[in-house]
């Protein structure tokens, strides 16, 4: 058994995508981590199958999305068919304003190992395997976690640990929702039969189903059992060849994976917060496959949460900050669930009249240029804004600011380095980003240098014509970088918002925006709602110190669910 150390600043229990995925920004910013898993390796057989531009994003800011494009399938076109094969729908997303293709089908025990793999760059995190988490107990300043023959100190526990997460249990929240009574069986092939690089979901009354191109020659194949049908018959390889022989010339011989029956939940955890425990991925929301947000949902948590441990851990901000993870995460992950819900029961009719006329109704709305492009291009898809949380929107609110969604990411220039996207300029940490402006000129001293404390890179983003001047009497700030709109996204961006300077969290959210005048006082409101704390003097030539709260001030309690 691997050798545990007496205490650790996050325990993270559970070693799948999002528990990696976790462990892997919090080992960027220097947290000392252990990821305990019961199982004695990585689950080696496929279940998610697609990664959207978010996820993808993620994995770039934490250097691994190199390793892991090998195993997707870029710009993965996904159809609708009705009964008789006929197309109902499509869904080809060309936008890629987050640096990244909207769809991605993907082998996800290749890209797991990815994520494992990119720990071994840390001395400060550690994985332990077949170790199982029998119980914790919070303490005024962490939790004690027994380990089986171990017991470890940590400041934070995180379950990662799937729909039965015992972290969960420990915690005695809810896990609110529904489970569907129809059974779908999941047949994963190895050598793809078909081989073509799209998936179809085919809404068939009399059974419907779903092929999927994942890659590296893999296809899944799923279809709705029927009542009258027993699992042991739905694993029956006679009663899958019966499935598979209208799609695959030769049923007979294909080169089973995994074959497996289930059931799709719907979801959510009452609180994704109790004090030093936290949830995240499947432990904290499950939602049916169709719309494949699980996976990415868990991704989604894990860049949430991820930097406000790290700020908290690394004394940057205060203990009220977690707060915000539940706030913010919460309407999303439950959008999805609804979404992915919906679309499940728009799929599956097995009564042919009410299939006719919603397969009329689609029919009727793909004739309509809007509604056709709100389907292909996936606009239908929730995408992550934030109300409340660590964001500060103006006074009074403005329906067109951009506060609390996530920022662009278009390939840009600097002065150094051509053609690369832009989060690989403005690295892990926050960002303060202004058009037409120098950061340190509209901040003012105090606001910049409290900027700089906290790790903050400062763009200064300009026409493509502008990259490399710079006024005679004023040579090039050592602190600010010189971005070039390269495309033109970002004058684009500017053109749709009146605010011209943008501070930018590590998860890419832009947590406040305003025009430039009013940056010092943006910066102000944000030092508040992010829980930072200044100490020391007001001299803007002296060093600023943040530090945080003491945990114990705050309650721990998850805000609207008190």
């Amino acid at each position: 058994m691997t050798e545990l150390a007496n205490h650790y600043d996050v325990v993270i229990v559970g070693a799948g995508p999002v528990g990696l995925t976790l462990a892997n920004i919090l080992g960027l910013q220097g947290v000392r981590t252990l990821v305990v898993e019961e199982r004695d390796t990585l689950i080696d057989y496929p279940r998610g199958v697609g990664l959207d531009d978010e996820s993808l994003r993620t994995f770039q800011s934490i250097g691994l999305v190199a390793a892991i494009l090998p195993h997707t399938v870029p710009n993965q076109i996904l159809r609708f068919y009705d009964g008789k094969r006929r197309l109902l729908a499509e869904m080809s997303p060309a936008d890629a304003r987050f640096g990244w293709p909207k769809r991605n089908g993907f082998v996800q025990p290749m890209v797991d190992a990815q994520l494992l793999a990119g720990l071994d760059r840390f001395d400060h995190v550690q994985v332990a395997w077949g170790v199982r988490m029998d119980s914790a107990a919070q303490t005024a300043d962490g939790v004690t976690v027994d380990l089986g023959p171990d017991t470890v100190q940590a400041t934070y526990l995180v379950g990662c640990d799937g729909g039965r997460s015992a972290t969960r249990h420990l915690m005695g929240v809810s896990f609110d929702g529904t489970t569907s009574a129809t059974r779908w069986v999941v047949i994963d092939l190895a050598n793809d039969p078909l081989g073509h690089p799209n998936s179809e979901v085919g809404a068939d009354p009399d059974r419907p189903y779903a092929s999927i191109s994942i890659a590296h020659g893999i296809r899944r194949f799923e279809f709705m059992i029927h009542p009258d049908e027993t699992d042991e018959q739905a694993e029956d390889p006679a009663f899958m060849a019966r499935l598979l022989a209208p799609f695959v010339a030769h049923p007979e011989r294909v080169e089973v994976i995994r074959q497996r029956v289930y059931t799709h939940h719907s979801r959510i955890a009452g609180a994704f917060r109790a004090g030093r425990l936290l949830l995240a991925g499947d432990a904290a929301h499950l939602m049916p496959v169709w719309q494949g947000q699980g996976y990415n949902s868990g991704i989604r948590d894990a860049a949430n949460l991820g930097w406000k441990l790290a700020a908290v851990v690394n004394g940057q901000a205060a203990d009220r900050l977690l707060d915000s993870y539940d706030v913010e995460r919460r309407k999303h992950a439950r959008a999805m669930i609804d979404l992915s819900t919906m679309v499940g029961r728009v799929i599956s009719p097995t009564n042919r009249r009410v299939a006719a006329v919603r397969d009329r109704l689609i029919r009727g709305a793909s004739v309509v240029p809007a509604l056709k492009r709100y389907v292909l291009e996936m606009r239908f898809k929730p995408m992550p804004r934030y109300d409340q949380g660590a964001i500060h929107h103006p006074k009074p609110p403005s329906p067109t600011s951009p506060v609390g969604t996530l920022f662009i990411q278009p390939r840009v220039d600097t002065r150094e380095r051509c053609d690369v996207l832009l989060d690989d300029v403005i690295g892990p940490g926050f960002a303060v980003l202004c058009w037409n402006n120098n950061p340190r000129a509209v901040l003012g001293a105090d606001a910049f240098g409290q900027w700089k404390t906290l790790g903050a890179t400062f763009v200064a983003a300009r026409p493509q014509t502008q990259l490399h001047w710079d006024a005679d009497d004023e040579p090039a700030d050592p602190d600010v970088v010189i971005v070039g709109d390269r495309t033109g996204a970002l004058k684009a961006w500017f053109d749709g918002h009146a605010e011209s300077v943008l501070v930018i969290r590590p998860d890419r959210c832009i947590a406040g925006a305003d025009i430039a005048q009013r940056a010092p006082e943006l910066s102000a409101a944000l030092f508040e709602v992010l829980h930072v704390t200044r100490k020391g003097g007001d001299d803007a030539d002296s060093p600023v110190l943040y530090v945080a709260q003491p945990a114990a001030e705050s309650s721990g309690a998850v805000a609207g669910t008190a």
